[in-house]
């Protein structure tokens, strides 16, 4: 997932070194750690909370100065450079401190400052929707608009001129004042409606004690990470606590139990939170003339309007639910074995991942525990990392003792040709309070400034197992495929050459963005790659072939009932947004049954409220169907790869230059195109789950 923590921001947009317009703020960031010389780290050990409040004091003073200066500049004297380059250098310097303070808000080990940072990103997100509603902003850029030069523009200046416009025209300026008024009004509420439902998740804490008996199952690795004092076990809701319980334990009763509490994350706060969310996105909907909020954010997406999402939706879900048939038969007669029960014909929800985990091990012989050995997360690392530096052309140079907000995280120094030309983070293992899924927040974005290249700068933030005294961190091939898909975003990040923040890395269109991820989740399958890092963590003996032939073969077991899910999140995310009426008589919860026992095999379970805990509703609001639209995509793409060789650099340059360089500087669809040489099609995909 890419971790979309810009609101609605004027345009796309992303980082530089800050220029202040007043002595107080130039001596105050010179000792503020979130200002930092070009190009340099930030020293997270020595912020404090007053460095956050500070540091966001000065951006929006700063950003305000910015705005006089561009509101100065006489119509008649309007240029691209005093204009729009001094805007997009505006909003990368206020975006600069937001994206950091953002990512410290969801990572931060300290209660004090990551609760200042949630109150700052509640601040910085109503200055934003204050300057996309700013008449004199807008006034500038549609004088600047009129000007022969601008009209005269071409590639990526023109698209950037064209898109500010609409922008700023989708954000109200269609509107009467008093309007656009109301309309601020709405867009902060939901700033703050949608920092107070990610927050409740992320610092949402449950957990189930149970017996040695309901963790029979369980690997002993796992049980010694768990076992409490008095001889019992504490499972959280964390990934590595929840996904193998949910995989191996051979209490049903327990698995229930858990899957009720994981389903009920946030449920306490979030519901109210959504239905409130979801009146805000109508009243907005409305308010700027668009019959539904889906109808808003499709429009300047791949998908255009909500239509062609439905399409897609429906088309998809009959084209895979034969292969979801063929999936779930096979669950229905392990379950029947297991049971010795012949009668038995349905699998709920809390029992799929038992039943797919014995089908995976007795009818595909492939034994995730056993695979598991063959994943030490170190190896992962390295291997991740040579295929990345091979295809690309790069070399990573990790930074030793770095100034980290945390211990476990480390530094590393993008170069090319012994240049630097970006810089990442890797913050891998769970701990308290911390961002609890997989995600890559964007820090400092690739832009140019005067005769040289700001370096991008990003975060992978995962919660992947940790070793122990007496056991490495030993990963499960799932986790491998996501530490890939979200490698791949973390690329698309820091391999930009957009001229433009607005522009910039993964600053495209929603329905694009994970293209580039989902496309490097491949090399986690390839044999060829898998060679340079599947090693015994005892022996360090290279994954057998047997088992990988194993692997592949077991690929698409359940691929049908996957993609259904997915089918599932994006219709149900598409319904509340398109054919909901959030102030009518039927609950968001109404909607999760009706769709669930519609469209998937696995039956809403009782006295659940998933909705609560479905972060995406924030961030992809109406466009969680994206990540099957890229998929599609990316699986077309990826068949180029298959011809030429997975490993073939060639191919993997062509990628480099052809899609994670550019940004939006063009359409994404014609990006697509020229990479594959022809007009996209379903054909890898559907053949990619086995149809």
């Amino acid at each position: 997932m890419k971790k979309n923590k810009i609101l609605n921001y004027l345009g796309c947009v992303m980082f530089i070194i800050p220029v202040f317009n007043s002595c107080t703020n130039k001596e105050n960031s010179m000792q503020n750690p979130f200002f930092t010389e070009h190009n340099q780290e930030i020293n997270f050990k020595v912020i404090t909370k007053d460095d956050v409040t500070e540091a966001t004091k000065i951006a929006v003073e700063t950003s305000k100065s910015d705005l006089q200066k561009i509101y100065a500049v006489d119509s008649n004297q309007r240029n691209f450079e005093n204009t729009m380059l001094e805007l997009d250098n505006m909003y990368n310097r206020l975006v600069k401190v937001n994206e950091v303070i953002s990512l410290l808000a969801y990572v931060h080990p300290n209660d004090e400052i990551r609760n200042e940072c949630l109150n700052s990103i509640t601040e910085l997100g109503k200055y934003f929707n204050e300057i996309a509603l700013s008449e004199e902003l807008y006034n500038a850029v549609k004088d600047y608009s009129k000007t022969s030069e601008a009209k005269s523009l071409d590639s990526f200046k023109k698209k950037y001129l064209t898109e500010t416009v609409e922008e700023f025209e989708r954000n109200g300026f269609a509107l009467p004042k008093e309007k656009r008024g109301e309309l601020k009004i709405i867009q902060d509420k939901l700033s703050d409606l949608g920092i107070q439902f990610e927050s409740n998740i992320s610092s949402y804490q449950d957990s189930l004690i149970v017996t040695e008996e309901q963790v029979n199952g369980l690997p002993d690795d796992y049980k010694k990470e768990y076992k409490t004092a008095d001889g019992n076990y504490k499972i959280s809701l964390e990934y590595p606590s929840f996904v193998p319980f949910m995989k191996y334990s051979t209490s049903d009763e327990a698995r229930k139990e858990l899957s009720r509490k994981y389903k009920n994350k946030a449920a306490d706060k979030n519901l109210d939170i959504l239905k409130q969310i979801l009146i805000e996105r109508e009243k907005m909907a409305r308010l700027l003339g668009y019959t539904t909020y889906a109808e808003y954010r499709t429009e300047n997406r791949m998908a255009k309007n909500p239509k062609n999402v439905w399409e897609f939706e429906t088309e998809l879900q009959k084209k895979v639910r034969k292969k979801a048939e063929i999936d779930y038969s096979e669950l229905i007669e392990i379950k029947r074995k297991y049971k010795k029960d012949e009668s038995i014909n349905s699998i709920e929800s809390w029992e799929a991942s038992f039943y797919d985990n014995i089908l995976l091990k007795e009818k595909y012989e492939l034994d995730n525990q056993r695979l598991k050995e063959y994943f030490e997360v170190n190896h992962v690392i390295d291997g991740l990392f040579q295929i990345t530096q091979h295809l690309y052309g790069l070399t990573f140079v990790e930074i030793k003792n770095p100034n980290v907000w945390h211990d476990d995280v480390r530094c590393f120094e993008v170069k090319e040709n012994e240049e630097m030309i970006a810089r990442f983070y890797l913050d891998l293992y769970p701990r308290p309070n911390k961002y609890g899924h997989a995600a890559m927040f964007g820090m400092f974005p690739g832009k140019r400034i005067g005769n040289e290249y700001q370096l991008p700068t990003a975060s992978l933030v995962c919660n992947f197992p940790k070793a122990t005294g007496e056991m490495p961190a030993l990963m499960l091939h799932d986790d491998v495929v996501t530490f890939f898909h979200e490698f791949g975003h973390l690329m698309h990040d820091l391999l930009t050459k957009s001229e433009l923040y607005a522009q910039s890395g993964t600053n495209v269109a929603r329905d694009f963005v994970e293209m580039p991820s989902q496309i490097f989740e491949n090399w986690a399958w390839d044999y060829d790659a898998l060679k340079l890092f599947a090693k015994h963590y005892k022996t360090n003996e290279i994954l057998p072939k047997e088992l990988h032939d194993k692997m592949i073969a077991s690929r698409n077991v359940g691929s049908g009932l996957y993609t259904l899910q997915q089918i599932f999140y994006g219709t149900l995310d598409l319904t509340y947004h398109d054919k909901y009426d959030p102030n009518g008589a039927k609950s968001t919860t109404d909607v999760v049954k009706e769709l669930q026992n519609e469209i998937t095999f696995y039956k809403y379970q009782d006295d659940t409220y998933f909705e609560a805990g479905f972060g995406h509703l924030n961030g992809y609001a109406a466009g969680y169907y994206s990540y099957l639209w890229a998929k599609v995509f990316s699986e077309d793409m990826f068949s180029v790869f298959r011809q030429n060789g997975v490993m073939d650099k060639e191919t993997g340059i062509r990628l480099r230059k052809t899609v994670l360089e550019k940004g939006s500087t063009r359409d994404e669809l014609e990006i697509v195109k020229e990479f594959l040489g022809r007009e996209p099609g379903q054909e890898a995909f559907l053949k990619s789950i086995g149809l």
